[in-house]
């Protein structure tokens, strides 16, 4: 009996191990085969997440060597500013660095970029002197009121070329050399903040406003000039809203019978300058250009008996026209008269273009709105309030002066709106 009962508790636990593994030995090759399946998708999973990683790594990577690349170039451009200008032409005594005797080569044509412009004066813009002849004296700059001791800043990024003193002259003066190929003169201060060689950024302090020097009242004398050259700051700067005129500035040499002469031109063609060289007289470059001595020294401030350096730049004329009369070197007299009725025919012309086109519109609103406008910074403004103001948005603005949502607004700035 003993023996029955042990041989049926074994049978049965045979039979209850034999029941319990059947599903398992049934489902093992499904089981198997997911899980290899698993096990390759786990695979390709970690070799895509391994792929992508590897490409985000590359791609930042490349932008931060594009960062780099872009920081070395601008360091290199500041260290070396406009170069493949001025060559190794570093000259720390004068204004003109080619006064020395420096042979100077002007290009066919130079772009300059202007679109980093900064007003060199916190306070409101207020010229008290133009750019011209003035009291027998060629002014090459324009006077801008500033009070003694206010900021004067930088207007592009460049390096300091000189800090000097001239008494009967600039007072305390600096020159910054440009990437763009300007160099940028401010004269009569009271404290110079840099000093030779030092880098500067757009809109950096470099000076206090002063009365040092040949200087009758407070002001801050500003000059931009190309290769040693003195040009209208006006003819570059829109000093009415502080802006530039373009954000581009292009000079033309001017060629003369097809010859590459010693002239050069702003884009406007508003003038026309000769570098005197061996052999010239105020005669012989008066008759070159179709005009008298005496006009050429009433636009150079000069006397008729004034000794003519060699490389010294002698305005000529002013228009277009005035080249068209540089060519006609055998008739002086009709090529003056020639750039005479070119000049009234040009001003005819654009009031008959003008006049018409508002009459016939009757909305004069429409030409203007084509016009940038332009708001001066007071205390109190944001970029929002001007956005609202003006019926635009924050990133319009950001976008059109050239700055970012969190720039600082400086009292008296000009921010163009629409």
């Amino acid at each position: 009996m003993k023996i029955r009962t042990l041989l049926f508790i074994c049978c049965t636990t045979l039979m209850a191990s034999a029941v319990s593994a059947q599903p398992k030995g049934e489902d093992t090759p499904k089981q198997t085969i997911h899980i290899v399946k698993m096990d390759k998708r786990v695979s390709e999973l970690m070799a895509d997440r391994v792929t992508i990683r590897k490409d985000m790594g590359l791609k930042e990577l490349a932008e931060i060597n594009a960062r780099v690349d872009e920081t070395l170039a601008d360091k290199e451009a500041l260290m070396f500013p406009a170069d493949e200008l001025y060559g190794s032409n570093w000259d720390t005594r004068w204004v003109d660095p080619f006064r020395g005797g420096s042979k100077v080569e002007m290009p066919d044509s130079c772009e300059i970029d202007c679109s980093t412009f900064i007003l060199p004066i916190d306070t409101m813009t207020r010229v008290t002197s133009k750019y011209g002849p003035r009291r027998r004296r060629m002014h090459k700059g324009i006077d801008l009121k500033v009070q003694i001791g206010d900021t004067i800043r930088a207007a592009f990024d460049g390096k300091v070329r000189i800090r000097n003193f001239e008494r009967r002259g600039y007072g305390n003066y600096l020159v910054v050399r440009h990437p763009n190929g300007l160099e940028t003169v401010y004269g009569h201060l009271s404290k110079m903040l840099v000093d030779v060689n030092d880098i500067v950024r757009a809109g950096d302090p470099i000076a206090l406003g002063g009365n040092t020097g040949r200087s009758t009242g407070s002001h801050l004398h500003f000059e931009t000039r190309f290769l040693g050259q003195a040009i209208n700051p006006a003819d570059i700067i829109d000093f009415e809203n502080s802006v530039p005129h373009q954000d581009t500035y292009v000079f033309h040499n001017i060629k003369i019978n097809g010859r590459k002469s010693n002239i050069y031109t702003s884009s406007s063609d508003q003038m026309v300058y000769h570098r005197v060289k061996s052999g010239d007289t105020l005669g012989k470059i008066a008759r070159m250009y179709g005009t008298s001595v005496n006009e050429l020294c009433r636009l150079n401030g000069i006397k008729s008996t004034s000794m003519l350096r060699l490389g010294q730049s002698i305005r000529c004329s002013a228009g277009r026209s005035s080249s068209v009369a540089a060519k006609s070197e055998t008739k002086p007299a009709a090529a003056k008269a020639t750039t005479t009725v070119a000049a009234k025919t040009t001003k005819t012309t654009t009031v008959e273009a003008v006049t018409p086109v508002a009459s016939l519109t009757g909305n004069a609103s429409t030409a203007q709105a084509a016009e940038p406008v332009y708001h001066r910074i007071k205390s109190g403004d944001t970029l929002g309030a001007l956005a609202a103001k003006y019926g635009t948005t924050v990133s319009k603005l950001c976008e059109m002066n050239g700055i970012s949502k969190t720039t600082v607004l400086k009292l008296g700035r000009s921010i163009r709106c629409k």
